[in-house]
């Protein structure tokens, strides 16, 4: 007996905008609340955005980037993250590590006594180990690392605000951004309120969330402009009840199965991926929430013209490409 797993019934009838203007509003009140959080708390930036120094170690035997960690943890610097390097062209007697510290100054870098420090340090669990090199990126490159960051999210918005308005109709277009606004900001203020690191990562989490995001909320509208073919005479806000709830067991399939990926991510793939598994995995939930709360919302209160679903004179009306012998088949 084959078990098949439901977490949606196969046909739904809830009523989406029963409490319209209440989810809604908690939106806008999130959005906003996002936005006063981050210009009174600010953003805890990581090493990319700060500035700081990279020093690359090479060791001939293995080590343990938690050893490394610990024996960094009593010395007083500022952020530090440690990755290993792996390259199938080192063999087996070269280990190579990447430590980042974030600076404590205006200088944008360690100071020689510090990096002393840190070398003593890691001689304590790996007396073989060696700096390859060290380099240091000042606040001005970080400044400008922060305002292209902002430029990359900025640009993606506009480009799915055009591609949503060529494919459908201006009024999606503005829903799907208000939905894009709304996942950005709440995982900003999120980031803000806990002091979470920020750093280029997060922004590619936030890059990867949109386009999450927007691929629900296309499928919601491309079923949606199906529909408004199918039911012309049939008022636009119970069209769009008939289609989130056509859909919603592939939105909340979806979503499970991404929080899924996400939470075994966050609890097996250590310190270094970690802030950009939670953007991730906060983004899934504001994404889902918004494609069913947020954008068909402001498509609703645009309304959307009903004559451009009408079959043109080179267009196919539904099922008319489905041959006679078949078309009134059960």
């Amino acid at each position: 007996m084959a078990f098949r797993l439901k977490l949606v019934p196969d046909n739904t009838s809830y009523d989406f905008f029963r409490w319209q203007w209440l989810t809604f509003g908690i939106s806008a009140l999130a959005m906003v609340a996002s936005v006063v959080v981050v210009l009174v708390m600010g953003l805890n930036f990581g090493i990319d955005f700060k500035g700081g120094t990279t020093i690359r170690t090479e060791s001939p035997t293995a080590f343990e980037v938690g050893d490394y960690r610990q024996a960094m943890a009593g010395l007083d610097l500022g952020d530090v993250s440690i990755t290993e390097v792996f390259d199938p062209s080192f063999g087996e007697t070269r280990h190579v590590a990447m430590i980042r510290i974030g600076t404590t100054n205006d200088t944008g870098s360690v100071t020689p006594d510090q990096l002393n420090e840190v070398e003593a340090a890691l001689r304590t669990v790996d007396p073989q180990v060696r700096f390859a090199a060290v380099e240091s990126v000042g606040p001005k490159v970080s400044g400008e690392l922060i305002k292209t960051a902002f430029y990359a999210v900025g640009a993606a918005t506009v480009c799915i605000m055009l591609y949503i308005w060529l494919r459908f109709e201006w009024q999606f277009a503005l829903g799907a951004v208000v939905s894009i606004l709304h996942d950005v900001l709440l995982t900003v203020g999120i980031f803000s309120l806990f002091q979470l690191k920020f750093d280029l990562t997060t922004i590619a989490a936030l890059l990867t969330t949109l386009g999450y995001s927007v691929n629900d909320t296309v499928v919601v509208f491309d079923r949606l402009r199906e529909n408004l073919i199918k039911f012309k005479t049939m008022p636009l806000i119970d069209v769009m009840n008939l289609t989130v709830n056509e859909t919603l067991s592939r939105t909340i399939m979806t979503a499970v199965t991404t929080a899924l990926a996400l939470g075994a991510m966050m609890i097996f793939g250590g310190d270094v991926i970690r802030g950009f598994v939670f953007a991730m995995l906060w983004g899934v939930f504001v994404g889902c929430y918004s494609t069913i709360y947020v954008a068909k919302n402001i498509v609703l209160w645009l309304g959307v013209k009903r004559d451009w679903t009408k079959p043109g004179p080179k267009e196919k009306a539904p099922g008319e490409d489905i041959p006679a012998a078949f078309r009134d088949a059960p």
